[in-house]
C-alpha cells in the first residue's frame, strides 16, 4: 500500500513537473506595494550590465491631474526585488504621462515622455532626456533634455485624404447636422497647429542599421498614428507620412527579414475591436492604410522579435475591457498568430490590466511589466519575467 502511494505521489510530481514546461513558468511580482494613486504606462529597458530599469507614471490622476510625474525602479542583475521607486522626471505644473525607456545605438539611455498642457490629450509635447552613465542606484545621471518638437507638413494632410479613400465604408448612424467622422478628421488634417501637437509616446522605438531611430507615437486628437525618425541616432527627428486608420494608435513596429516593417496597433474605433495592422516598405516613411487582425483588443498591445526570430505579442485580447492580458506567439512574422498563454484572466470582469511593456534581454529572458488595478485603490505595476525558450 504505501508502494501505490510513493508510485501515485511520483506520477502527480512527474505530471505537474511536464504540465509547469508545456505552459511555461512565469514568475509575477509588483514593483511596489498595491496602494491607492494612479500608476499607469510602464516601460522596461535592460541595461548592459543585466540590470532592469522600468518608468511608469504616477499621481492623483492623468492629463487632469498636475501632480502626475515619471517615476523609475530597477532591479539589479540576479536579484528578484525592485529598488524603492524614485523620480526620473516632472515638469512641474503639468501632468507628465507615457513614459519611454531604450539605449540607441551608443548605448546612450533615453527617456522619452509627454507634458499634457492645458490638460488636453491633443495638447501635449514630447520631452526627453539622455544620460551616459545610468548603472548604479537610483535615477540615472541626466546630461542633456529637450523637447521633440515636429513639423508635418501638407503632404500628412494629402496622405491622409488618399488613405481614407482605400478603408471600408463606413456604416455607422449619419445625420444632415452632423459633418460625417472622415471629413472632420481630413479637415483637422488641414491645420498646421493640429496636425504638429498632440503626439504621444507609448511604446518603445524600433532601432534599425546606420543610426536610424523610429519612435512610434500616436494622436487621440486625429486617433491614427505616426512615426518620429531619427537617422542620427535621436540628436534630431522628423515625422513620417501619418500611419491611417480610424483609431488606430499606439504602434509597435517590427521588422520582417525582407526589410518589410509591420505595425500592429490598438484599436480605438468602432466595433468589433481588433488589433489594427499597417506595413512600410520604405523604413517607416510611408504605411499602408489600415487592416484589422482578427485578435480582439480594446485596450493596449505590444510585440518584441525573439532572438530566435519569433514575434510575440501581448494585448487585452478581449472586446469590452481590461480584465484579460494574453501572450500570442507567430512563427511566421505575423501571417498567423498562436494563443499561448493567458497573463490574466478575470471572469468577474472587475481586475484591470493594460499597457503591457515588453522587452527580451541578453540572457533570452523575457520581462513584461503592466498595470495592474485589483480594486479602486489597489493599484500598481505588475512585472512577469521567463525564459523564451518556455515558449511553445
Amino acid at each position: 500500500m504505501k508502494r501505490a502511494y510513493f508510485l501515485l505521489f511520483l506520477i502527480i510530481v512527474y505530471s505537474c513537473t511536464v504540465f509547469g514546461r508545456q505552459k511555461g513558468t512565469i514568475k509575477g511580482s509588483f514593483i511596489f506595494p498595491l496602494q491607492q494613486k494612479h500608476a499607469h504606462g510602464s516601460t522596461l529597458v535592460s541595461l548592459p550590465n543585466g540590470d532592469l530599469l522600468a518608468a511608469w507614471f504616477y499621481g492623483s490622476g492623468e492629463r487632469g491631474a498636475d501632480d502626475v510625474c515619471i517615476m523609475g525602479a530597477r532591479k539589479p542583475a540576479g536579484n528578484s526585488a525592485w529598488s524603492k521607486p524614485f523620480l526620473m522626471a516632472d515638469t512641474k505644473g503639468l501632468p507628465d504621462c507615457n513614459p519611454v525607456l531604450f539605449l540607441n545605438h551608443k548605448k546612450q539611455l533615453f527617456l522619452v515622455w509627454i507634458a499634457v498642457q492645458a490638460n488636453r490629450w491633443e495638447q501635449s509635447i514630447i520631452r526627453y532626456r539622455i544620460a551616459d552613465h545610468y548603472e548604479g542606484s537610483g535615477a540615472p545621471n541626466w546630461i542633456w533634455q529637450d523637447n521633440i518638437l515636429l513639423k508635418p507638413d501638407d503632404a500628412f494632410a494629402q496622405e491622409m485624404k488618399e488613405k481614407i479613400r482605400k478603408l471600408p465604408k463606413q456604416e455607422h448612424a449619419w445625420a444632415a447636422y452632423a459633418p460625417p467622422y472622415d471629413q472632420l478628421i481630413l479637415e483637422a488634417a488641414k491645420d498646421p497647429a493640429k496636425r504638429s501637437l498632440g503626439w504621444m509616446t507609448r511604446i518603445k522605438p524600433l532601432l534599425l542599421p546606420g543610426g536610424r531611430l523610429l519612435l512610434p507615437l500616436y494622436s487621440d486628437g486625429l486617433n491614427c498614428s505616426l512615426l518620429a525618425i531619427s537617422e542620427d541616432d535621436g540628436e534630431s527627428w522628423f515625422p513620417s507620412l501619418p500611419i491611417v486608420g480610424r483609431g488606430n494608435i499606439q504602434p509597435v513596429l517590427l521588422q520582417k527579414k525582407n526589410g518589410d516593417l509591420v505595425a500592429f496597433m490598438r484599436d480605438n474605433g468602432d466595433a468589433p475591436a481588433r488589433i489594427q495592422q499597417s506595413k512600410s516598405q520604405d523604413g517607416g516613411r510611408t504605411w499602408t492604410a489600415v487592416q484589422p487582425t482578427d485578435i480582439p483588443n480594446t485596450a493596449s498591445v505590444e510585440a518584441v522579435q525573439l532572438q530566435d526570430g519569433r514575434w510575440l505579442l501581448v494585448g487585452n485580447d478581449v472586446s469590452d475591457g481590461r480584465y484579460q492580458l494574453s501572450i500570442y506567439v507567430s512563427n511566421d512574422e505575423g501571417s498567423t498568430w498562436k494563443k499561448w498563454k493567458e497573463l490574466e484572466a478575470d471572469p468577474t470582469k472587475k481586475l484591470s490590466c493594460s499597457y503591457p511593456a515588453l522587452i527580451q534581454s541578453a540572457d533570452g529572458m523575457i520581462h513584461i511589466s503592466y498595470s495592474y488595478q485589483q480594486a479602486p485603490n489597489q493599484k500598481s505595476i505588475k512585472y512577469v519575467n521567463f525564459h523564451s525558450n518556455e515558449i511553445k
